[in-house]
């Protein structure tokens, strides 16, 4: 297995990640500077990148985006501050009387000091007309992913199992992770 330090300061982040690939990675909160930008492979490059200067040894690292189609691409890579700001009500209210069809997207990267790996996932779903559920991370309280009827906070195991790898490239990284050099 390669050698990788999982870039988070949470170390709820870090046993979930855990759970889903099968094995534990080391973590590590590193500072960052935050690029601003819609583009979620320029902000992945960036943190891989400037995480593996500040470390010296290869890194993983993710970002994630919400996109509402009714509003283009945004809040996407800014949900964050969007979160942060508008709080989950807020964000559900935003889309009073609007479509509320979201794309969830995340991209890990990898990166060695000369490879940079990237994994895309993806899940398509709808924003709740108000927050509900406990479990989760972030936006997983407004969130409902395609063919459901309830957030993703809301979600027991089985269904969070089912789901978290489509908007997480778990598989990939796995794999990726797995192989001999």
């Amino acid at each position: 297995m390669k050698d990788v330090t999982f870039i988070t300061g949470n170390q709820d982040k870090a046993d979930y990640l855990a759970k889903h690939l099968g094995f534990a990675l080391p973590h590590k909160k590193v500072d960052q500077e935050e690029i601003q930008s819609l583009d979620l492979h320029e902000i992945v490059t960036h943190k891989a990148k400037q995480a593996y200067v500040a470390l010296g040894t290869p890194v993983l690292v993710e970002d994630v985006a919400l996109e509402f189609k009714a509003l283009g691409r945004l809040p996407g890579t800014f949900i964050k501050f969007f979160l942060e700001d508008m709080g989950d009500e807020g964000l559900c209210n935003l889309l009073d009387s609007k479509e509320r069809s979201a794309i969830a997207r995340c991209t890990f990267g990898y990166y060695d000091g000369t490879q940079l790996q990237l994994f895309d996932g993806q899940l398509a779903g709808r924003i709740a007309d108000a927050p509900a559920g406990e479990n989760g991370f972030g936006w997983d309280t407004i969130f409902i992913p395609e063919g459901y009827d309830i957030t993703r906070a809301q979600m027991g195991e089985a269904d969070d199992m089912a789901t978290y790898p489509t908007i997480k490239p778990i598989a990939a990284v796995r794999q990726f992770l797995s192989d001999e050099r």
